[in-house]
């Protein structure tokens, strides 16, 4: 006999155990249990880098003198906007590469890759912060600081994904370690030259400039 029983109007208890084990569907897309689709995610994440990107060109001020004094007084500013901008860009590369490696999200890739976009938003600040202040021992200090914070987001969203991931990983967890730690170096660097504390940043943007490697046989 089947059990007709009320739980809501229009419906019952069979309409509820014949439709248990069937996913939800939004829009027309039909939710995994397991976890969720990773494309809302990645969409999400290339906004946000997006708008950084947009605030960090909206911090170009074109100088008060004309001709080459001018573009004397800006040069340092456009330098260090072209080195932030070449780290953002590496990030959003790398991201790509990094949410391809999962089918589905957990929660915990979910916040992680929040706490990644956090620490890449601190960028226009740092950058701005110089172009306002100078190039100084502190002033680059607190940019190479800045710099480390989007690296240690990236290794934790890393983590999160590597253990769901059966996929070939595209970068080696030392090559992270290393970044952050040639980020570290540069801090104390710039007490003695600021200059050469830019070029251990710029060296890290080097070693992610290359393209990832890839198994030929897991292609």
């Amino acid at each position: 006999m089947v059990d007709r029983t009320v739980l809501a109007p229009g419906l019952f208890r069979e309409d509820r155990d014949r439709y248990s084990n069937v996913a939800p569907c939004y829009g027309g897309i039909r939710m995994s249990r397991k976890g969720l689709s990773p494309g809302r995610l990645e969409a999400f994440s290339d906004g946000v880098i997006a708008v950084i990107i947009t605030i960090l060109v909206l911090e170009l001020k074109v100088p008060a003198p004309d001709g080459a004094a001018g573009l004397r007084a800006v040069l340092p500013t456009v330098i260090l906007y072209l080195l932030t901008f070449v780290q953002i860009g590496i990030y959003w590369v790398n991201h790509h590469y990094l949410v391809d490696e999962v089918e589905t999200v957990g929660h915990g890739v979910l916040w992680s890759n929040l706490m990644f976009l956090f620490c890449l938003s601190l960028f226009p600040f740092a950058t701005e912060w110089i172009g306002v202040k100078g190039l100084s021992s502190f002033n680059t200090a607190l940019y190479a600081a800045v710099s480390i914070f989007p690296g240690i987001g990236y290794m934790a969203l890393w983590t999160q994904i590597r253990r769901q991931s059966a996929a070939p990983a595209h970068a080696s967890w030392g090559k992270q370690i290393a970044s952050v730690s040639l980020y570290l170096t540069a801090i104390p660097v710039a007490y003695y030259r600021p200059s050469a504390s830019l070029v251990l940043i710029g060296v890290v943007a080097v070693l992610w400039l290359l393209p990832p490697k890839v198994d030929a046989s897991q292609e």
